[in-house]
């Protein structure tokens, strides 16, 4: 009877035991799963990083080579022999490298708006273009002015609203330094600034530009780039709808750069058509989109979007001034290159 006893009481310690090794067992079988998977994401992270920084560092190389490769085929002198500027018509190059492809594209600052010369109907209709509804549109551009106009500072409408908001400050009321300025006026959103994607019926993604791809704060030149400066700005100059549709559509097969067909173009835009151009001055922005290329050969789906305004120097002036000074660097411009299927 006592050994009967027993061998129940040792039956009785073993499943104890194996259950304690069996919730021992699922336990850690939680933990390594638990961390295999932490492992797993860290990995992925790190992976995604890398590539992160390697098309970083590849799109600032195709900026360096684009421009490199404009001082030497692009760049030409005007006929007076004075004033430098890159050939006209819409430049856009194609790199591939061995260890990825980047997309480079070379645009005047003469393809924006000048955010401190663009008088308050122009700044209006640009606003309107971007489909920014009728009264804030007024508000802002009135704001623009505002900021950029000298007086007593806190003594108007403007300066009250900021100076009530957390925390308060003033408007500049000086001329706008960087384009990024406009965030702090008065109705401006940053939809409205930086623009967005737009998802076309047959699914494609198209993007919408914003108000930082239309103005600029170099230069006080009324003419704009016709082959290069986004529809809005076209219409804000005042360069009629239908006009501004047949512009979009030539450019696309080929750069605007002939006289005849530029002259063309003035007489059908309207009234506004003698603020037409084609090229820029000596100021450019060099933007660059990279990807890189995977070890078994696909292209990463991380990219990375680099870009350069730089000033062209003129060597009549200083023969010992560098080819081009870097006025601004962008880590992450905004815009990417839309190329890629």
């Amino acid at each position: 009877m006592s050994t009967r006893r027993v061998s129940r009481a040792q039956a009785r310690r073993r499943g104890g035991a194996l259950l304690a090794v069996l919730w021992l067992s699922a336990a850690l079988a939680a933990i390594v799963f638990s961390v295999s998977n932490t492992v797993r994401g860290e990995a992925d992270r790190s992976s995604t990083l890398s590539e992160s920084i390697r098309a970083q560092y590849l799109a600032a190389g195709a900026v360096d080579l684009a421009l490199c490769e404009t001082l030497q085929q692009g760049v030409t002198y005007s006929p007076d022999g004075r004033s430098r500027s890159i050939s006209v018509g819409a430049s856009r190059r194609y790199y591939p490298f061995a260890t990825g492809e980047a997309w480079v594209e070379i645009s005047p600052e003469t393809a924006r708006l000048s955010l401190n010369a663009a008088q308050p109907p122009e700044l209006f209709r640009l606003l309107m273009a971007l489909g920014v509804d009728d009264a804030r549109a007024q508000e802002i551009a009135a704001a623009i002015v505002d900021w950029r106009t000298p007086g007593a500072p806190g003594s108007g409408f403007f300066d009250q609203h900021y100076l009530q908001q957390s925390p308060s400050f003033r408007a500049r009321k000086a001329s706008f330094e960087q384009v990024e300025e406009v965030l702090f006026v008065k109705g401006m959103t940053p939809d409205i600034f930086h623009g967005g994607w737009r998802r076309e019926p047959d699914g494609r993604l198209v993007r919408v530009p914003g108000l930082k791809h239309c103005v600029s704060v170099y230069g006080t030149t009324p003419q704009i780039d016709v082959n290069t400066a986004e529809a809005p700005v076209l219409v804000a100059i005042g360069i009629l709808p239908q006009a501004v549709e047949i512009i979009l559509q030539m450019r696309r097969a080929q750069p605007i750069d002939n006289p005849n067909q530029l002259a063309a173009i003035r007489n059908m835009a309207g009234p506004a058509g003698h603020l037409l151009r084609s090229g820029g001055n000596t100021i450019f922005t060099v933007s660059a989109t990279s990807r890189v290329r995977m070890p078994d050969g696909r292209l990463s789906e991380v990219r990375r979007s680099v870009a350069a305004t730089v000033k062209f120097m003129d060597r009549f002036i200083d023969r010992y001034a560098p080819d081009y000074r870097v006025l601004r660097w962008y880590e992450q411009p905004g815009r990417e290159i839309d190329t890629w299927q």
